[in-house]
């Protein structure tokens, strides 16, 4: 298979800088962290399945590599020359456990394994999922945990590192941002009573705490949680009133009970059977949107690389949405 490349000019700074391999590099998250990389002088090296002007933009330091999770030839391109990797790529939408595994563990499992054996990478940063905290939950929430744990019984010599964000937003994102805008036109939606707390960071922070942990050389072995610096994390009366005061003007609660969520996930979850199609609202996703605690404690990253969150959910939806 060929590489899709946009190698930058011989004697442009980035082929004496650090190189990095991303996966995952034309989701929200994995987008995101190449462009912060990339301010910072890192050249990246970044997975993608199909490149094509809408999935890869060029920029100098920056090279897509075309291949896929399950190919162990593809891996060993991307990994090639890296001293790190930064494992961004994940399914997050599923009708089944099935839809999950192929992204979620056994990607995990075959580019720990290329990583592993290649002579120049030795650290392995992994991006996963606040909801590994909570495998019961669903069928993505326990794949999330069985990648954490197939990364650390293959890690081998590697220094490897977990992140769990909680849910992640900012410009660019297009999971949370239809709520965003409802929010923004004076409406909330509340799912299942409304008594869940929950963390939050904006993406700005989580490239930070990527960047962190690349140029600190800190959080080997470490599995760690990260927020937007709100201790205790938020209720949605506490989003309404922060939204009502950004925007000048009444943000009306709309509560979805839990039976009715219920009710849609499984309609939504048939429908998905039959025409093929991997959903976003599934009854696990509903058991995640009501679970009681998505708090965050981030003191102990903080505590070994010194990072600090900069934006809590006024200045992040501010910059979000204006």
């Amino acid at each position: 298979m060929a590489e899709f490349l946009l190698e930058p000019k011989a004697d442009t700074p980035f082929t004496r800088a650090l190189t990095v391999a991303v996966t995952g590099g034309t989701g929200f998250i994995g987008r995101a962290v190449i462009r912060r990389l990339l301010q910072e002088r890192v050249h990246v090296r970044a997975l993608v399945r199909k490149p094509s002007p809408s999935t890869c933009f060029e920029a100098p330091g920056l090279s897509w590599i075309r291949g896929e999770l399950n190919c162990e030839e593809s891996l060993r391109r991307l990994v090639d020359g890296a001293s790190a990797v930064i494992h961004c790529a994940g399914s997050v939408r599923g009708a089944c456990e099935a839809d999950f595994i192929p992204a979620n563990v056994s990607g995990v499992e075959k580019i720990v394994k290329v990583a592993g054996e290649s002579v120049d990478c030795s650290r392995f940063l992994h991006l996963s999922s606040l909801a590994a905290r909570s495998p019961e939950l669903s069928d993505y929430a326990s794949s999330k945990r069985r990648g954490e744990e197939v990364l650390r019984s293959a890690a081998r010599d590697l220094s490897w590192t977990i992140l769990r964000p909680p849910a992640v937003y900012g410009p660019g994102d297009r999971e949370m941002l239809p709520l965003l805008q409802w929010i923004r036109r004076g409406m909330i939606f509340v799912p299942g009573g409304g008594a869940a707390r929950f963390s939050l960071i904006f993406i700005a922070d989580l490239t930070d705490a990527v960047l962190t942990w690349l140029t600190s050389g800190a959080g080997g072995g470490g599995c760690f949680e990260l927020h937007d610096g709100k201790t205790g994390g938020y209720c949605w009366e506490d989003v309404r009133e922060i939204a009502s005061d950004l925007y000048r003007r009444p943000i009306r609660r709309i509560d979805i009970p839990r039976r009715a969520l219920e009710a849609a996930a499984h309609l939504n979850s048939a429908a998905a059977r039959v025409a093929g199609y991997r959903p976003m609202l599934t009854p696990g996703k509903v058991r995640e949107l009501c679970h009681a605690d998505w708090v965050c404690d981030n003191a102990s990253f903080s505590c070994v690389t010194q990072w600090r969150p900069k934006y809590e959910l006024r200045e992040g939806l501010l910059r979000t949405l204006g």
